[in-house]
């Protein structure tokens, strides 16, 4: 029979071991608890920011600090010609881009995704030209938040987007492959969600001026990246990034950020092998240590680099480690694979 002391050292023992199993149990509680306010905290965040007036003043002191920190913009930017038509890139708040569209023979332009209004402004002046449309492709404040001050400033001007994205100062919504004209130019609306419910995208069809098409995408598709899944599925960005490569593999892209750096070094990580991929990469980089735009890259290009457009490819696939199941159809295979790739580059993202 134990003494006192024995059973003494053992009920100390006991307590030890409850405490430690205790201490485990919190430890995991609160590790579980952390995962789920991650995503809880975010959507939060995400929640405040689209559809508050808390979203709208973040987005003005994001202005703010974009014009202190970047008086004449974050990049150089070059713009393109055709005969005819004119593409200004406007570099805005710390990485955003907008466009002004202009039909050379009228004056006649569109901007795309008014960021800042001032800074579109200040391109209209310079190139003398009367603005007519905003193609706005989604309601976040970085691509409609000069929607508002330009239309009071040009009252005849029309603003174009989708009627359920709650764009600010919507006054002439489009749907899918509706088309719009500016002057001479005509645009074809694309219907994209995934990033947003109502995310449009605008094609300018060029070639009655000599050029390609012309993807302004917004935050469907950026140079070897895409928009974040913040109100659609994957299977939903899946069917909007197949819409947008199905116009060519000609079509110039001009995305809504300059992501190419981060985008590109992400895909380095997927495709340790990819020629086409180190090219860019190198390309990119030094185009951004002489602080210069990323803008056009080619449908065709991203192809060959842009991992959310190579959920089709074998080598993409051995990367992530996924194998198409028995029975599974070949899009939903493609969806999951795009669904992996979204999760690491957000994880990506967050480091």
């Amino acid at each position: 029979m134990a003494g006192p002391r024995c059973r003494a050292a053992v009920a100390v023992g006991a307590a030890a071991c409850g405490l430690e199993a205790a201490a485990w149990l919190g430890r995991r509680a609160a590790a579980a608890l952390m995962a789920l306010a991650g995503p809880l905290l975010f959507r939060l965040g995400y929640t405040l920011y689209a559809r508050t007036r808390l979203g709208f003043l973040f987005y003005k002191r994001q202005v703010k600090k974009a014009r202190e920190r970047f008086p004449h913009g974050h990049s150089v930017s070059q713009p393109l010609g055709f005969r005819g038509v004119k593409i200004v890139p406007i570099p805005v708040l710390s990485n955003n881009y907008s466009y002004l569209v202009i039909d050379t023979d009228s004056g006649r332009a569109a901007v795309v995704d008014p960021s800042d209004p001032l800074a579109v402004q200040a391109a209209i002046e310079e190139e003398g030209v009367m603005l007519e449309a905003i193609l706005c492709t989604h309601k976040h404040w970085d691509h409609s938040g000069g929607n508002a001050a330009l239309l009071q400033k040009h009252s005849s001007c029309k603003v174009y987007g989708s009627a359920v994205d709650a764009i600010p100062a919507l006054t002439h919504p489009v749907g899918d492959r509706e088309k719009l004209s500016v002057g001479c130019l005509t645009f074809e609306a694309l219907a994209t969600p995934g990033h947003t419910v109502g995310h449009m995208a605008f094609v300018l069809d060029a070639g009655p001026f000599g050029g390609p098409p012309c993807l302004f995408s917004g935050d469907l598709l950026f140079l070897a990246g895409c928009g974040r899944l913040f109100e659609g599925s994957a299977e939903t960005m899946l069917a909007s990034l197949d819409a947008a490569v199905g116009l060519g593999e000609d079509t110039l892209l001009w995305p809504g950020h300059e992501y190419a750096l981060e985008c590109l070094s992400f895909a380095c990580l997927l495709e340790l092998d990819n020629p086409a991929l180190e090219q860019k990469l190198l390309w990119a980089t030094q185009q951004r240590q002489e602080k210069r735009s990323t803008c056009p890259s080619t449908l065709g290009e991203e192809r060959t680099y842009n991992p959310f457009l190579r959920t089709h490819r074998r080598e993409l696939h051995e990367a992530l480690g996924l194998q198409r199941g028995s029975g599974e159809h070949h899009d939903a295979f493609r969806a999951r694979v795009l669904r992996e790739v979204r999760r690491r580059k957000d994880l990506y993202k967050a480091t």
